[in-house]
């Protein structure tokens, strides 16, 4: 791989870039930047503005809305944007079920979804996990019972992200329960305004509400939202996966942080000298930036077999552990450069305001709330140790 960008890449770059600083809202950059609670307008203000520039979905085909931007150019973007500080586009739509229906969805729902995606119109969240089917996904006991032209939904999801806001939600459920587990799954498409749903907040080790539980109670949805065929849903979820896994190695954001990470040593001394002067701890930063390249170079790698029409295979499931153990690194690296000015958990540094007298630096004080919010990361979009399991059979044959 030629690691070399050419002028045509460097000329994107530029455009990129002048974009970004012209139109990102300085007020959603900087709660970025200094790690504030964006709501859900900071999000959707952001996906309408790259919308209306044809930017929202640059994954997708070029008929359905995509950019046909090379790989290269989707990575330059994304740097550009994590640099200056721009909310990442909320995955749920435009990276998961979208994907999803662009391949197995039929023509109707594709007509009728994907316009309401690429404009933020709906906001989506995923009903996969469930209290006795988290790692083991293929145990989940949502049921849909299907009565002529209507699917009557039963049971339970947990850890919904961002539940509260969401439009809709698309939801593996249990359509027959005979034979391989796998084998009874479906996918279908809900309204959350559907009779029936009921979401309940569950507040993280952090004080955030980002994540929920919903309920199912008798709910009725029209056969037509189901995805493909009945019975079809375990594949079609591995599809989405693996697009997730890709997503949530975040390198862009992480190469941001670990900047971050070396302005807060720069400022933080101990016996006259940077953080960065120390040996150990100068170690510690130098093996973490070595692990991000090498992220990256497998994320260019990943993408460009996407580019080629192959879908992810087991090496988003490299990208997912290693992206996942760098974000927590660098939480944790952050924490141990601020000494004790980590120690104080002000859950008001998460928002826009403070509760009191900030204790040491203003950098230091969200950097607990992000500790504690980072242990997820590791956990959702199957665990690291299952991602483990998946390398180990599909490229190592153990």
């Amino acid at each position: 791989m030629d690691l070399n960008y050419t002028a045509e890449e460097l000329a994107f770059r530029a455009e990129a870039r002048a974009f970004i600083r012209e139109r990102l809202p300085q007020e959603i950059s900087r709660k970025v930047l200094e790690h504030k609670r964006l709501g859900k307008d900071d999000y959707v203000r952001w996906q309408r503005i790259l919308h209306e520039q044809g930017w929202v979905a640059p994954g997708w085909p070029l008929e359905h809305g995509g950019t046909g931007w090379t790989p290269v150019q989707r990575h330059l973007f994304e740097e550009e944007a994590a640099e200056a500080g721009a909310p990442p586009v909320i995955a749920f739509g435009v990276s998961m079920v979208g994907p999803v229906i662009i391949a197995f969805g039929s023509p109707a729902q594709q007509a009728h979804y994907l316009p309401r995606i690429l404009s933020s119109e709906d906001w989506w969240c995923q009903g996969y996990s469930e209290p006795g089917a988290g790692s083991d996904l293929a145990s989940l006991k949502t049921r849909a019972e299907r009565r002529g032209d209507t699917y009557v939904v039963n049971g339970q999801k947990t850890w919904t992200t961002l539940a509260q806001f969401a439009d809709k939600i698309f939801c593996l459920v249990r359509t027959q329960s005979t034979g391989k587990k796998q084998e009874g799954i479906s996918f279908l498409l809900m309204d959350m305004n559907t009779p029936g749903i009921t979401v309940r907040p569950i507040i993280t080790l952090d004080g955030e509400h980002e994540v929920n539980e919903v309920f199912f109670d008798d709910v009725e949805v029209p056969a037509e939202n189901l995805i493909g065929e009945e019975g079809r849903g375990w594949t079609y979820a591995k599809f989405l996966l693996s697009h997730e896994r890709t997503g949530i190695a975040a390198v862009s954001r992480s190469k941001r942080e670990l900047r971050l990470l070396k302005q807060i040593c720069s400022q933080e001394r101990r016996r006259g000298h940077s953080l960065l002067e120390d040996t150990r701890f100068g170690d510690k930063v130098a093996r973490l930036e070595i692990d991000l390249l090498a992220l990256e170079i497998t994320n260019l790698r990943v993408l460009a077999a996407d580019r080629a029409g192959r879908p992810p295979g087991p090496e988003a499931s490299i990208l997912k552990i290693k992206g996942t153990e760098i974000q927590q690194a660098l939480t944790e690296l952050m924490m141990e450069a601020v000494g004790p000015y980590a120690l104080p958990f002000l859950p008001a540094a998460w928002g826009e305001h403070w509760l009191g007298e900030a204790v040491g630096p203003a950098y230091a004080a969200p950097l607990a709330a992000r500790y504690f919010n980072y242990r997820k990361v590791s956990i959702y979009g199957g665990t690291n140790e299952i991602q483990r399991n998946i390398v180990s059979q599909m490229i190592l044959g153990l």
